[in-house]
């Protein structure tokens, strides 16, 4: 068994709040502060450790994680995110050894991985044309077509206080950018395998391979196909370096005879959009996914009880043991 604590120590700074909207794709980042008083810090509870641990055993990479970001966030609640930073109870599960599945197995509005520091990567939004869902036509968080708050690294929080990457994790990369050189992994997706940063391989930067549809739209918000909407983008095989799930095949450090692997590009998806694996189901929403704060966990492996593993990917199993924890609805 292989075990790994990581404890860091962040300093998360409120302000006022306001309405929920994106202007500006970047924020202000705001650097730590020295540490706080005893008193002070039963007082401020925005200011915490953030801790992340992570538990090989039994054939899989258990991750817990508080959800703080070991790295200097904007400023929350700002103009277009009302939300506060808050400590989370994250419990993920992936396979150590994880296997193509044969299929590719669509994001959904789920999360598609964890990065190191225990941040989730969630990229889709919960706002749609016309303020509905049932349009099918989801606004990209990277459009700039609305304000949703987010920093310099590409996040912003959950009505939960949930702190999470729509993109690049900006600071993240530059923290650990500083400890190697080569590729490097930025965390662990639903299906187990490694996420890199597109920099340091044979290619100068791994680019994506979708592109802007052309024409214009037959439905909802109509008008030419401009990259507003997450509909707007197709997949154009050979059109980059990345397959449709924003993976190739490469080798690195960590995995010197070569993987799998998923990437972040700087270009549309950002963050994948689908598996090339079976994702695990601790990294959903609803019954069987990740619980928010201060909702407790569930269970490992043989300890689950009644309603434990609920649906996977539009309502059908996935095929995995039961996870643990459940995890709330997306923000509105």
């Amino acid at each position: 068994m292989k075990r790994t604590v990581l404890l860091l120590t962040v300093f998360l700074l409120p302000s006022a709040a306001s309405g929920h909207g994106i202007e500006g794709m970047g924020g202000q980042s705001h650097a730590a502060q020295k540490p706080v008083s005893f008193w002070n810090f039963l007082r401020n509870p925005a200011e915490a450790a953030a801790h992340i641990n992570i538990d090989e055993t039994a054939g899989y990479r258990f991750i817990t994680s508080d959800g703080l970001a070991d790295h200097a966030t904007g400023q929350f609640p700002n103009r277009g995110n009302p939300n506060t930073i808050r400590e989370q109870n994250y419990r993920f599960r992936i396979p150590l050894h994880p296997q193509p599945a044969g299929r590719i197995t669509p994001l959904g509005h789920q999360n598609f991985g964890v990065a190191l520091n225990g941040v989730p990567f969630d990229p889709l939004t919960a706002e749609y044309w016309n303020r509905d869902r049932s349009s099918g036509w989801n606004i990209e968080a990277m459009s700039g077509a609305m304000n949703l708050g987010l920093d310099g690294s590409n996040a912003h929080v959950q009505p939960d206080g949930a702190y999470h990457y729509h993109a690049m994790p900006t600071e993240l990369l530059k923290k650990l950018s500083t400890q190697k050189s080569g590729p490097v992994q930025l965390g662990w997706a639903a299906d187990g395998y490694p996420i890199y940063a597109p920099y340091g391989f044979d290619a100068a930067e791994y680019k994506a391979s979708y592109r802007i549809k052309s024409g214009v739209r037959p439905s909802g918000p109509g008008g030419a196909y401009d990259g507003t909407y997450v509909q707007d983008y197709e997949y154009a095989q050979g059109l980059g370096d990345l397959d449709e799930c924003n993976g190739a095949t490469a080798k690195t450090a960590e995995f010197p005879d070569g993987t799998y692997l998923y990437v972040i590009s700087t270009n549309y998806p950002f963050i994948p959009r689908c598996w090339k694996g079976d994702p695990d189901r601790s990294f959903a929403r609803g019954p069987g996914g990740q619980q928010g704060a201060g909702q407790g966990g569930g269970n490992r492996p043989g300890q689950g009880g009644p309603g434990m593993g609920g649906p996977g990917m539009n309502g059908q199993g996935m095929g995995m043991p039961p996870p643990f924890g459940h995890r709330p609805p997306p923000p509105r």
